[in-house]
């Protein structure tokens, strides 16, 4: 892909801020949307929740990346908390893609952030893309999430949607808290560990997004999850592994419901989501397994 201007949201989390390094090393130049009133001339002002965009900040944009929205796993799930997710994901899109609907050149992709939580549990079965949305907060969640990028849709932006699974690195998310229990000799499976967790490294999760952003014709979800999902306890005996701990202190389910509340099911529960899409439209996993993307993080 040629140099050009791409603009992305939610710049400062764990994968934008990877997506703004990968795109700025290739010599493209990128435009971080900000809450607050910009201070440098890389930065565009929004207000997500209050649905207001710097259109004019955005002109010239080649391509339009929305991974914003507060954190899943960053308090317990409280009303009020919830309410936040929803609000700061939902209401970011609508904005982002009337905004992208709104522009006189319009920019030939609009990447929008998702989840694998789309699916909710899955249990033993393995589910692509074409499955339907499961039950409970997250996919009811990821419905509205995705629903709210129509405007561009509408427009004809070509959209992809990008359901993401557990990110693999040291910086932030599931893994983020991991990596340090796991050191201290305190990790270990949670629940019966029977339960499928579908991982991909941080490093396949930018390449992932960017085979997306530049091959024409491919629009719609794609699961950016490793080919071959594993169990809870598969991922505990990689995580000893990789770090020389023993892993010998299971978490009980009912410790964890008392800890996490309402998110202790998604913790718990199996999600065994495969990236057919992706796999089909040419995408090279550069760590597909989990002691590789363990290695890449470390």
């Amino acid at each position: 892909m040629e140099p050009s201007r791409i603009a992305v949201a939610g710049a400062s989390g764990l994968i934008g801020a990877a997506l703004v390094r990968s795109l700025a090393a290739d010599g493209h130049e990128v435009v971080r949307l900000v809450r607050r009133a910009p201070r440098t001339k890389d930065e565009v002002r929004w207000d997500p929740e209050g649905g207001r965009v710097d259109v004019a900040g955005l002109a010239g944009c080649d391509a339009v990346v929305n991974l914003a929205g507060v954190g899943v796993g960053d308090s317990r799930w409280t009303d009020a908390y919830k309410a936040r997710i929803r609000s700061s994901r939902v209401l970011g899109t609508r904005a982002l893609a009337e905004a992208v609907a709104g522009m006189e050149k319009k920019p030939r992709v609009f990447v929008n952030g998702s989840a694998m939580g789309f699916y909710g549990e899955t249990g033993e079965r393995a589910v692509d893309e074409s499955a339907p949305p499961g039950e409970g907060f997250l996919p009811r969640l990821c419905v509205e999430w995705e629903g709210a990028a129509a405007p561009a849709q509408e427009a004809g932006v070509r959209t992809v949607f990008t359901r993401t699974g557990l990110v693999v690195a040291r910086g932030g998310g599931a893994w983020g808290r991991l990596f340090p229990l796991f050191r201290a000799g305190l990790g270990g499976r949670l629940g019966d560990g029977r339960q499928y967790w579908s991982f991909i490294s941080l490093h396949d999760e930018v390449a992932a997004i960017r085979h997306l952003m530049d091959t024409d014709g491919l629009s719609g979800p794609f699961n950016l999850t490793a080919p071959q999902p594993l169990r809870n306890r598969e991922i505990t005996a990689a995580m000893g592994r990789a770090l020389h701990r023993p892993t010998l202190f299971a978490v009980p389910a009912p410790v964890l419901r008392s800890v996490l509340g309402e998110l202790a099911g998604d913790v718990l529960g199996s999600a065994r989501v495969v990236p057919k899409r992706l796999l089909e439209s040419g995408f090279t996993f550069a760590f597909p397994d989990i002691d590789g993307a363990l290695r890449a993080a470390l």
